[in-house]
């Protein structure tokens, strides 16, 4: 009998098993554009989900659509920071930053604040495919081609990084045997004490 109450005092000590998920946001260059993708970590992609777009002080810049994929493109105007929000409803809410300076390499200008660093850009990827000698409408069925390509991959990689892998998985089932095993040692003590 007693045995049978530590087992219920501990499994009712023990997390209970919840389906939660995390919200997956993330922006990237895409030519003159921003494009970006809200989701989950179970893979469903939040479609059709209306995106605000603001700039660091709260002032709002504009807005746009998720596609049925989850994917959104948004042309900025200005280079300053963009605040990309979405409202997935149930608590959930996706919130992504793109830097001034990431921006305003897009927009080809300096950041309000900020110098432009240089390195491996799209803009310096642009410069480098107009001295090999590729029209504007070449660069950007290559770059359409790129985008289409690599979306599957990125979703894959946040996926991963999100989804819990053996080693956590067989970490919490051995946490739980251990705790059956005090529960069983403690049960076994008190029986041999009286």
């Amino acid at each position: 009998m007693m045995l049978r109450v530590i087992c219920l005092a501990l499994a009712s000590l023990l997390p209970s098993v919840a389906l939660a998920h995390n919200v997956i946001t993330s922006v990237f260059p895409s030519g003159q554009a921003i494009e970006g993708e809200v989701g989950f970590s179970n893979g469903d992609m939040a479609g059709d989900l209306l995106i605000e777009v603001f700039d660091d002080a709260g002032a709002k810049l504009g807005e746009t659509r998720t596609d049925a994929d989850g994917f959104f493109l948004f042309t900025p105007e200005q280079p300053v920071t963009h605040v990309f929000r979405g409202d997935l409803g149930a608590g959930h809410l996706a919130e992504v930053t793109m830097a001034a300076d990431e921006v305003a390499l897009i927009l080809g200008t300096a950041p309000k604040s900020a110098p432009v660093t240089t390195g491996q850009t799209s803009a310096t990827l642009n410069a480098s495919a107009s001295a090999a000698g590729l029209s504007d409408q070449a660069r950007a069925e290559i770059a359409t081609m790129l985008r289409t390509e690599l979306r599957p991959l990125r979703q894959e990689l946040t996926a991963y990084r999100n989804s819990s892998d053996l080693q956590s998985i067989l970490g919490g089932i051995g946490y739980i045997f251990g705790l059956f095993g005090v529960g069983f040692y403690l049960a076994a003590r008190r029986k041999l004490e009286g």
